[in-house]
C-alpha cells in the first residue's frame, strides 16, 4: 500500500512538471507568443493611443518573443496579445494563458510561490501624488481619503504604512490608475498612492500636470521582473539569455530613452542591476 501510494505520488509530480516545462515547446507547435500585459501601467504596460500594447516592459517581451522564434528555428511567430488585470494576472500565467507577463509586476517570495521571475527589469518604489494645493507628505494626509491601485504590493505596502505610523486614513480601492487620477483631480481623494515611475508618468499626461505634486520620498523598494510558469527552466534560461544580452550590449539604454523620456536619467540603483545581471554566456 505505501509502494502504491509512493508510486502515485511520483507519477503526479512527473505529471505536473512536464506539464510546467512545454512553453517552448507550445509556442514551436502554434507558433504564437502569448504576451500578456497590464492595460494601465504606463509607462510600461499600457495601450496607446492607436489602441496597440506598448511601454518598457511590454518591448522586452516583443525582443523576447525574437529569441523564442530564432531559438526554435521559425519561420514567423504570432504575438497574441492578453490584456491582464492585477486580479486574474497571476493565475493567466499558472493556466498557461499567456506565456509571459509584461507590466509593472513586483517580485514577492509570495508570489514566487505562484510563478517563476526572470532577472530584475526594473527598480520602483511607492510614493504619493497629490494636489499642488494638498498636504506636503503622507503625515498630512490623517482621517482623509487615499486612493490606490486595488490588488496590488503597493494596496499593501499603504495599508502597512498606515498601520506602522498609527495613522488613520480611508484607503479607496480603484479600478485603474486613470481612475485614481480622476478622483484625486476631482477632489474625491486627498492623494493617490502608487509606483513612483507610474505616478511620474500619468501626472505628466494629466489634463493639468502644474496643479499635481509628487512626493520625493520612496516608502517601498518595488523590483520589477517578467512573470512565467513555476518550474520551466528551459523558458526562463531564454528569458533571462535575452535580458542579460540587452543589459550587457547596452541596448536597455535605448529602450530605457524610448519608455521614459530623453531627459529621463536611471538611478545608480537600476544602473548596478543591469550591470550585475549583463551575465555572459
Amino acid at each position: 500500500m505505501a509502494r502504491l501510494a509512493w508510486l502515485t505520488i511520483t507519477l503526479t509530480l512527473l505529471l505536473a512538471g512536464g506539464a510546467q516545462a512545454q512553453t517552448l515547446e507550445r509556442i514551436r507547435e502554434t507558433g504564437t507568443f502569448k504576451l500578456g500585459y497590464r492595460e494601465d501601467a504606463a509607462p510600461f504596460s499600457f495601450r496607446n493611443a492607436l489602441g496597440e500594447p506598448a511601454g518598457f516592459s511590454v518591448e522586452l517581451c516583443r525582443l523576447v518573443a525574437a529569441e523564442a522564434k530564432a531559438a526554435l528555428g521559425l519561420d514567423q511567430i504570432t504575438i497574441e496579445y492578453v490584456p491582464l488585470g492585477t486580479e486574474d494576472r497571476f493565475q493567466a500565467v499558472q493556466a498557461g494563458r499567456v506565456d509571459i507577463l509584461c507590466g509593472a509586476t513586483t517580485v514577492t517570495l509570495s508570489r514566487r510561490e505562484l510563478v517563476d521571475f526572470s532577472l530584475v527589469i526594473f527598480l520602483d518604489g511607492a510614493a504619493v501624488l497629490l494636489r499642488a494645493d494638498g498636504p506636503e507628505d503622507l503625515a498630512g494626509l490623517a482621517g482623509q481619503k487615499i486612493g490606490v491601485r486595488g490588488a496590488t504590493t503597493t494596496e499593501e505596502a499603504l495599508r502597512n504604512t498606515l498601520g506602522e505610523i498609527k495613522m488613520a486614513a480611508e484607503v479607496v480601492t480603484v479600478a485603474s490608475h486613470r481612475e485614481g487620477l480622476s478622483k484625486l483631480e476631482a477632489g474625491e481623494i486627498a492623494a493617490y498612492f502608487g509606483d513612483q515611475a507610474i505616478l511620474i508618468f500619468l501626472a505628466a499626461r494629466s489634463d493639468a500636470p502644474e496643479k499635481l505634486k509628487i512626493s520625493d520620498r520612496q516608502l517601498t523598494f518595488e523590483p520589477y521582473a517578467l512573470a512565467l510558469t513555476r518550474g520551466d527552466a528551459d523558458f526562463r534560461l531564454l528569458v533571462d539569455r535575452t535580458l542579460a544580452r540587452i543589459y550587457r550590449t547596452g541596448l536597455i539604454d535605448q529602450l530605457f530613452t524610448n519608455a521614459f523620456g530623453p531627459n529621463a536619467d536611471q538611478s545608480a540603483a537600476l544602473q548596478a542591476v543591469y550591470l550585475i545581471n549583463a551575465l555572459q554566456e
